[in-house]
């Protein structure tokens, strides 16, 4: 009974280490699916606000209706679980047809337009289209990446805006889309 122990309860970790990544990346993936159907549905910006270093992320909805204007959190702030981050880890290549090079989605900024530090936005206009802030010009290079060391997710969003999941093992670049 030990050996068979000895042998079942690493592949129970292993496992359960996947089932949290494989739930926190498809977790993002759909609130970035939501802030694209909010932003629209709402006629005004919607974005996903990841905090890298603090690894939570949220839903924010632009209040006009307030002055001065401002994000608006919605449905609170998730933490991604136990041994899961934010980040490609050893990947240099991206998920094909997506990014040019790899890279989390560009800096989110605060109410006034200053950027914020060890964040990364997908900022969506009225439209459902992704822009870059501050400008709000149409972009195609957004994506998040999270890990847990042994593989990657990555939630990418094009210009189109086509909003797609992948997978991939952390040591190589073999991406599928989910």
């Amino acid at each position: 009974m030990g050996i068979v122990s000895a042998m079942a309860v690493p592949m129970t970790a292993s496992s359960m280490a996947a089932y949290r990544l494989r739930g926190d990346s498809q977790s993002l993936n759909n609130l970035v699916a939501l802030a694209k159907m909010r932003a629209a549905s709402r006629f005004t910006r919607a974005r996903v606000y990841v905090d890298r270093a603090a690894n939570t992320y949220r839903l924010e909805v632009f209040d006009r209706t307030v002055t001065p204007n401002t994000w608006a959190v919605e449905g609170g702030t998730y933490n991604t679980s136990n041994g899961v981050r934010f980040g490609f880890g050893s990947l240099s290549t991206p998920p094909p047809n997506t990014q040019n090079t790899i890279s989390m989605s560009a800096a989110c900024t605060d109410d006034a337009g200053a950027t914020i530090a060890a964040t990364s936005c997908i900022v969506f206009n009225s439209r459902g289209v992704p822009i870059s802030m501050p400008g709000g010009a149409p972009t195609g290079n957004n994506a998040f990446y999270v890990t847990n060391g042994q593989a990657v997710y990555a939630t990418t969003v094009t210009a189109t805006p086509l909003v797609r999941f992948w997978w991939s093992p952390s040591g190589t670049a073999g991406w599928l889309q989910q």
